[in-house]
């Protein structure tokens, strides 16, 4: 279960993707339903348009040999079922040996809590986890529908880690990646790579409100405040940085410009799968933040998006969110605090770039490959 609809940009559709190929290669028979009672959606226009959803989710779940396996219900038509019958529908929820709620999409039902395993899968720690420890009923409740709890924050109940985790057991995960979807534009003959954009890019909203208070601090969700961190990086090192931005913010957008940065709209890259995918696979490598709340707090967590940018052969640069006690760092992928850092990176991918890349590559097949992220989920579950 998800946002697919709900939410309908690529890199969300890339990650409901991944879980939905890499169940069906390990043998399960896997249905996606988005019943989050969220209206539909339109990014393009704003408004709440059924037709533009249901038409989005058809294109995503058929290119992926899900036709017929996926279901909307759409709150806006009084619960009206799409992509299958209503009947259909309700014998899956009967007959499921587990559902996994992926992000958090959907808050359990009846009809949901017929499944015996029921899995929330967080994407994004934190805010339910301080929530919870405020004392918010809602949150508790919400999570106490569920048997598991998983999260990507895998520093979560570590000394090193600073988020309170009580009453619940959170077990860590990360995001799959189905890698031969990725690779189709790397490959190394002779010793040379062929780099198709010169610049080390990524792909993010610019600023979003989701901010808590908590033992007197504020922990921000918004990633403007980290970028405008590493403004003068441009002006410092020889390569290009280039942000595809969702901004509305005409000043910030010219700051950024002002410093050397190159900035496009996210929009048409983010509005389908296939300019999302090649935008990452031409680029040079990942420059990327992380939110201000998973680094204070130290919870490990690693971004989706980057483990397709590794998938895809191009080395990361991001934020160290403390997740260097689990992944490896210094080839391929780095972890960084500072721009000193950021510089002495670049440097060393310069210096081998071909290594970095088959590193970057290595590193996806190693710990992000979704035969073994998601075939450990399943044993966690014993199932």
């Amino acid at each position: 279960m998800g946002i697919l609809g709900r939410t309908p940009v690529a890199g969300v559709a890339w990650q409901v993707l991944h879980y939905l190929e890499g169940l069906r290669r390990l043998g399960h028979d896997v249905y996606y339903v988005e019943d989050t009672q969220d209206w539909p959606y339109n990014p393009e226009t704003g408004a709440d348009d059924c037709n533009f959803t249901i038409s989005y989710i058809d294109r995503v779940m058929t290119w992926s040999e899900l036709g017929g396996r996926w279901a909307f219900v759409d709150v806006s038509q009084g619960g009206r079922v799409y992509g299958m019958s209503e009947l259909k529908l309700s014998n899956i929820f009967e007959g499921a040996d587990a559902l996994i709620n992926l992000t958090g999409s959907t808050t359990l039902r009846d009809r949901h809590m017929r499944v015996p395993v029921r899995v929330y899968l967080e994407t994004d720690p934190v805010v339910p986890q301080i929530e919870v420890a405020q004392g918010n009923q809602f949150t508790i409740d919400f999570l106490k529908a569920h048997t598991h709890h998983f999260t990507f924050g895998e520093n979560l109940g570590k000394p090193e880690c600073a988020l309170p985790i009580r009453p619940f057991k959170y077990r860590p995960t990360r995001q799959p990646v189905v890698l031969d979807w990725w690779q189709h534009g790397f490959e190394i003959r002779g010793g040379e790579a062929t780099v198709c954009r010169s610049a080390f890019t990524t792909v993010s909203t610019w600023q979003q409100s989701n901010d808590i208070l908590w033992n007197g601090e504020t922990y921000s969700w918004s990633k403007d405040k980290e970028f405008l961190k590493f403004l003068e990086l441009p002006r410092r090192s020889r390569e290009c940085f280039e942000l595809a931005l969702a901004c509305k913010d005409s000043k910030s957008i010219e700051l950024l410009k002002s410093e050397g940065w190159g900035v496009i709209d996210a929009l048409p890259l983010t509005k389908d799968i296939f300019p999302y995918r090649n935008y990452i696979a031409d680029s040079k490598g990942e420059f990327t933040v992380a939110k201000d709340q998973n680094l204070r707090l130290r919870t490990g967590w690693f971004s989706d998006r980057s483990a397709c940018y590794l998938a895809a052969g191009k080395p990361v640069i991001t934020q160290d969110t403390g997740f260097c006690s689990i992944l490896p760092s210094g080839k391929g992928l780095f972890a960084f605090t500072s721009v000193e850092d950021v510089l002495t990176a670049l440097d060393t991918i310069a210096a081998d770039y071909v290594g970095h890349r088959r590193a970057a590559t290595e590193i996806a097949s190693e710990y992000f490959a979704a035969e073994k992220v998601i075939g450990g989920l399943m044993r966690e579950m014993e199932l």
